[in-house]
Formats: structure tokens, sequence, C-alpha cells
């Protein structure tokens, strides 16, 4: 049996010595800032998060700020991160923190996981973050060290695998320095203990290990067994009006890209066209093809074919509208666009 207390004391004394101490969310590290970090961070790698965290908090630096600002200005200061249901979720959560809890963060897990977007690893992220409370968390990263260093087969995503990783990381809990232990698990997954080829000869645990003396490294965790993500057409319409501007449609509020603003889009050539002729003052014929942009989603790929056309505006029976507006390019990077839009858009200027 591994003794719990001895790893929390090494990989403790591994984090002083090479743990990240200087994350911009750690200076000042206040519930908000903390919060707004661990939402940013989920699927996307601190390297990336940084000048985005920096950007929000300048313009939204407190949690009324975010509450009172409009769904647009969020999903901007956003734009570019990806994976947009958080910026909708955190927008949301501070809504009701403002109605609920005098706008603050509340410091109880279950009310924590009550707000959209957080889930019990979030949650205790925050708490042992923001107030030093102790709770477990289990990111991808615990997850692939718990599942070396104890030798767990399966994969983590099943509910038996997780279960067993929760217990794992609630005995691994030190007596003190909550925030420290929480930032040392993410830091030691993120740079030692990586997906792959580890650092396993530098590893703090490394005797401790069940994956290293077992020469299962780079076999743990078990993978998620694969699948052939399925792919999806649809054909985006880049309509210019000669002008400088572009015009932009607003998509549902939910599913993909839910709220953003994007590129008038189709499932064929046909609709587009009917679409086109229905909305459109100008030549559906004048359409230029541009190459196929593929852009990869968690659950399946969706193929873009782009058409560039000038047109003369909106028909008089349309005008700008909540769903439809012109925008001039210099102006998009006030809008929230989804990536393979705004790539698009920056290749036709």
């Amino acid at each position: 049996m591994i003794p719990n207390q001895d790893i929390s004391t090494r990989l403790l004394a591994w984090f002083d010595q090479y743990g990240r101490h200087d994350l911009p969310w750690q200076h000042p590290r206040t519930p908000y800032r903390v919060w707004l970090s661990e939402i940013m961070l989920q699927q996307t790698q601190v390297s990336v998060v940084t000048a985005y965290f920096q950007r929000f908090v300048d313009a939204l630096p407190n949690l009324p700020a975010l509450a009172n600002a409009p769904q647009d200005k969020v999903l901007a200061l956003w734009s570019g991160l990806g994976y947009y249901a958080r910026a909708r979720n955190l927008h949301a959560a501070a809504k009701l923190c403002v109605e609920h809890h005098n706008g603050d963060l509340p410091h109880e897990l279950a009310a924590l996981i009550a707000l959209p977007g957080i889930g019990r690893s979030t949650a205790g992220a925050i708490l042992s973050q923001a107030w030093n409370t102790p709770a477990p968390i289990l990111d991808g990263n615990v997850k692939r060290v718990l599942c070396r260093v104890f030798g767990i087969e399966g994969w983590p995503g099943t509910p038996a695998i997780e279960k067993q990783l929760w217990t794992l990381a609630e005995s691994l809990l030190p007596d003190a320095r909550q925030a420290d232990w929480t930032q040392a698990q993410m830091d030691f997954g993120a740079t030692l203990c990586t997906r792959h080829n580890p650092a396993c000869p530098q590893c703090p645990l490394q005797m401790l290990c069940v994956a290293w003396r077992d020469g299962r490294s780079n076999a743990l965790p078990t993978p998620k067994p694969g699948k052939t993500l399925p792919q999806r057409d649809a054909h985006m319409l880049i309509l210019d009006d000669g002008q400088g501007r572009v015009l932009l449609q607003r998509r549902p509020p939910a599913g993909i890209w839910a709220a953003l603003w994007s590129l008038p889009e189709h499932a064929n050539n046909e609709t587009a066209q009917v679409w086109f002729q229905r909305h459109i003052d100008g030549d559906f014929g004048a359409a230029r093809a541009l190459p196929v942009l593929i852009h990869g989603f968690s659950h399946y790929r969706l193929r873009i074919q782009p058409q560039l056309i000038t047109v003369n505006g909106l028909r008089c029976a349309v005008g700008d509208n909540a769903d439809l507006r012109w925008i001039h390019r210099a102006d998009l990077h006030t809008l929230g666009l989804p990536a393979p839009v705004r790539k698009l858009l920056e290749q036709t200027q």
C-alpha cells in the first residue's frame, strides 16, 4: 500500500521548487479570479489562457461587472478560446451570484456545483485555492497521475474508475496548504507526468509509482475506446457589400456556437441559394467558392465550404435585425466569433 501522506509531502516539496508560482490569477488570488481561471483552463492550456485571462479581467475586473455586462461583450472577450458554452455559463453563474449570493461566489461545495458550468472538480479547485478549504480535484492531469501512481487499469471516464479515483484524490488531501496542493497536482501533471513521454527519471514519486515499477508509464491511463468521428457539411456565405462590411447572422441560443455571431450557414448549396434570394440583393451566380476548411469538434468534424459574394445589401423587407447585421471588418474584434469563421474572414480581407 502506497503511503498517501508520503505522496503529498513529496509532491508539495517538488512544487516548492519547480511549480508555477507566478500565474496571473495567483496575484492577487481572489475568488473571482480563481473561478475565471478555472473555467478558462477547462479544455485549454495555461499558455493559451494567460493572455485571455488578463484581457478579460481588465475589461470585467469583478463578479458584478461580469454579471452586468452584455452577453455580446462576454463572448467577444472569450472569442478564440473556444468551447463557448463556458462563457455563457460563466455569465449566467455571475447573474445568479448577484441574485442569490450578494454578488459573491458561495463558499460551499453544493452551492458552487449548483451554478452553471461548475462541476465537482472545478468546485474543489475554487474552494481550495480561493479559501484554502480541503477539497479534492479530478481533472485530466490528476486522473493521469493517479492511474499511473496506483496502477489503475481501465478508462478513467467510466463511472466505476472515476469513483475509485475520487476516493484516492480525497485520501491524498494534506492537512494544510490546500491551495498549493491543488496547484501542485495540476502543475505536476502538466509539466512532468505528461500524457506522452512523461519525465519519469525526474519524478519525485518514481519510487512509489506502480506504472514506473511495471514499465507501463506510457500505457496508463487506459485510453478511451476509439471511434470514427462523423462528418457534417456546411455552406457558409461570406457576403461583402463592397464597402468593407460583411453580413453576420446570430446563431440559435442552443447548440454549437450558441448565440455567437457567425456567417449565414446552410446544409447545401441549394438551401443557401434559396435563403440568398429571399434575403439578399445580389447575384448568387457570382459566388466564388473558396478552399474547403475542416474544423474539428470533440464529437464530429465540420467540413465548411465557404463562398464569397459581393452584394448590394439586404432586401428592403429584411434590413438589419436581431439575427442579421452588417459589420465593418475593422469592428469584428468587438464580437464573439467562432474560430473558423474568424479565420475565413481574415483570409478574405
